[in-house]
Formats: C-alpha cells, structure tokens, sequence
C-alpha cells in the first residue's frame, strides 16, 4: 500500500532521476594534440587555452619532444598553469591488441608511458588498432587475453586502457568487432573507444550504436566529413563537427542515450588545422562544436 509520504515524494523522485539521466548525457568539448601537432606541446595547449578550452588530449609524439629540452615536471606545469584538464592521451605503442610475438615488449613499453601519464594527471591512455595483417578467428582469443593483459598494466597506475576501431585494421575495424573483444578481455579497465570518423567512413551502421551498453564507451574522438564517396575519405578529410554531412547528431544522440557523459576530443589532420595558430583553430573548433553539442542537446 502507498503511504501519504510516498505520494508526496514522488514527484520529487522522478525530478531527480530526470536530471540524472539529462547529467549522464552532458559532455565536454576537447581537442587531440594531433589537431595542432605543428605548434608543439607547449604551444598547442597555450594557444588552445586562451581560445576557452578546458579539456585536452595529449600525445605521446608531442610530450616526447618537450622531454628533450624540459621536464616531466614542466611538462605538468603546462596544463596547471593554463588550467588545463587532460583527459586521454595516446600512447604511442603498438602491438598492443593483435596477436605479436613481441608482445611483452609492447607491455613494458606502454607501462612507461602509463608511468608518464599518470603523472601529469591522467585517467586514460590508448591505442588504435592499426594493424594490416590478415587474421583468423581464433586469434581474437589472443586479443581478448592481450587486453586483459593491457588493462591489468593500466590497473597499476589507475589508468583505464582503451582500444581504438580503426576503419582500416584487419584486426579491430568496426564498432561491433571493438564492443566483442573488449567485452571478452572482462577487464574493469579495459575500454571500448569510439571515433566518429573511424565510425561513420568504416565498415559500420547506425544501427550498431544499439549494441553499445549503458557507460561501456571510454572515450570519444569528435569529427565530421565532407560530402563526398566514403571511398575517397582518409586522414585528410576529417573536418570540424558541422561542416560536414555525417550525422553527428543522431550518433550524439545515441551516445547520450547509453549514458555517455564523457568528453568529446576533436582530433583533425588537415595542414590548415595542424600548421595554423592554435588559439584561432581552437576559437573556430570551439565556436562550431558547441554549436553542434547544444543542438544535440548534449552541452
């Protein structure tokens, strides 16, 4: 029987669970070092932060060529100073998911970079999956081991691993692929990462985005592409969310729906992006994306 006080309570009830399920599917805006690659380490987070970005996903390419000349510490202090939060970064390693010989070697390798990015405050690493060479079914038994391998090294510096579906890969290609290895690892921290380019220009359908479980994506790299042959896209034409025709909506959307609250990192390659001045490509990423977000009713 329903007492006088649970009555009075549940309107009050439903309105704190309909602002918990609009909180699950708010995102942040970032942007990938590969967006501004040319500006440097320094450079491209100095520039980014005075256009108003807050969220930054670092390189291992770029923190490598700080190193030379500056510290770990001083790499750190970039993102303090300027009021930075990094929230993933890519790692540089490879071998990490196929079947490889050298697979150790791939493990104490991107346990040093776990070491590296820990310290500057990270709570996420990863790696594509960008291997080209032909594999049986049988071999996705090793890969599941070998995340579960990858996510115990992350587990030790209280990073969470991701793999990225790369359109490409002959190992981890589609979004389906991505979600079944990763789900097979069991790993607590081992995640799915979701790259709408890869996405929307590989072997995938909208559809897919259905198979995705509440709070399983990891992270999000954040593209549009231009209207033409999907045949034809590659690195180059990936372009700033909403100049393009992929329906970044509808899969903003469905990313809402499976409670994804995490960031959305822009990551371009075109030279007009990697060699301009990053507070003017961060003020038109910024100006563009928000833009698209509030659309999507995810900001």
């Amino acid at each position: 029987m329903l007492t006088r006080r649970t009555l009075l309570l549940a309107p009050v009830a439903a309105v704190a669970a309909k602002a918990a399920f609009a909180q699950a599917g708010r995102m942040t805006l970032a942007i990938h070092q590969n967006t501004s690659s040319g500006a440097g380490y320094r450079g491209s987070l100095e520039g980014w932060a005075k256009a108003g970005i807050r969220y930054v996903e670092l390189t291992a390419a770029l923190l490598d060529e700080f190193l030379k000349t500056d510290s770990l510490e001083a790499a750190r202090r970039v993102l303090t100073d300027n009021g930075l939060t990094p929230v993933s970064a890519a790692c540089g390693v490879n071998g990490l998911w196929e079947p490889n010989p050298k697979h150790d070697a791939s493990i104490d390798a991107f346990k040093r970079r776990c070491e590296q990015f820990a310290t500057l405050g990270l709570t996420r690493i990863y790696a594509p999956s960008a291997t080209t060479t032909m594999f049986t079914e049988d071999d996705y038994k090793i890969g599941a081991e070998n995340m579960r391998k990858v996510g115990e090294a992350a587990a030790q510096f209280k990073l969470a691993a991701m793999v990225e579906a790369t359109r490409a890969s002959t190992f981890v290609g589609t979004l389906p692929t991505m979600l079944r290895v990763t789900r097979a690892a069991a790993h607590a921290n081992m995640k799915p990462l979701l790259d709408f380019y890869h996405f929307w220009s590989g072997n995938n359908k909208l559809e897919d985005l259905e198979l995705i479980r509440s709070g399983e994506i990891g992270h999000v790299h954040f593209q549009d592409v231009p209207d033409m042959p999907r045949e034809l896209l590659g690195q180059q034409t990936r372009i700033i969310p909403g100049d393009g025709t992929a329906p970044v909506n509808r899969i903003l959307r469905a990313l809402a729906e499976k409670g994804y609250a995490g960031s959305l990192s822009v990551e371009l390659f075109l030279p007009q992006f990697a060699k301009g001045d990053p507070f003017a490509v961060a003020s038109e990423i910024r100006k563009k994306c928000e833009a698209v977000m509030r659309q999507a009713r995810v900001l």
